[in-house]
């Protein structure tokens, strides 16, 4: 008989929470998937992107990942060994140039970005990317905002993952806010 692994559980709980705000709850629509197994390392990698409903203008991203040792660990019940995922959360926006102010080199919506999620998620790793595109016109640029979760989870979160997508929806709606 298959026994799920701990990422194929959380997964699932993602996938059942997400797909419920959007087919039943109308709340966000999901704009991309991935569902991937990483040859080259034996690790999974699972990731849902979504918008709100009423917005659209910033995406948000729940990316769950198993690393070959962690899937080792579980599978073959090591016992000095406590099997997780990484957890990660994204945001991506994007800027028009007099949102970003005077040139590129310090994008003032960073500290704005900054301020929000230190409010939404205080104790979680941030960083943020700015990219723009040489030579399209007119010029943009897109913000990543990625929170990392400094511990692995497993299924005693599980319990915890309404909480945590009703957390970003929030966070997501207040950066739809910032933005308008």
């Amino acid at each position: 008989m298959f026994d799920p692994t701990v990422f194929e559980n959380l997964k699932v709980a993602l996938e059942n929470q997400l797909y419920d705000l959007d087919n039943l709850d109308g709340i966000i629509r999901i704009t991309n998937r991935t569902d991937r197994m990483e040859m080259s390392v034996m690790a999974r990698e699972f990731a849902l992107q979504f918008e709100l409903i009423h917005g659209g203008e910033i995406k948000a991203e729940i990316r769950l990942m198993a690393s070959l040792q962690d899937l080792a660990a579980e599978i073959l019940e090591m016992k000095d060994q406590s099997p997780g995922c990484k957890l990660v959360i994204r945001f991506d926006m994007e800027v028009v140039p007099s949102q970003v102010g005077q040139g590129l080199s310090k994008p003032l919506q960073c500290d704005k970005i900054e301020k929000i999620m230190k409010q939404h998620w205080p104790d979680l790793t941030l960083v943020q990317t700015v990219s723009c595109m040489y030579g399209k016109e007119p010029v943009q640029c897109n913000i990543t905002a990625e929170l990392t979760f400094n511990r692995k989870i497993n299924e005693d979160q599980m319990d915890d993952i309404p909480e945590l997508i009703e957390h970003v929806v929030d966070t997501l709606r207040t950066l739809e806010e910032c933005f308008k």
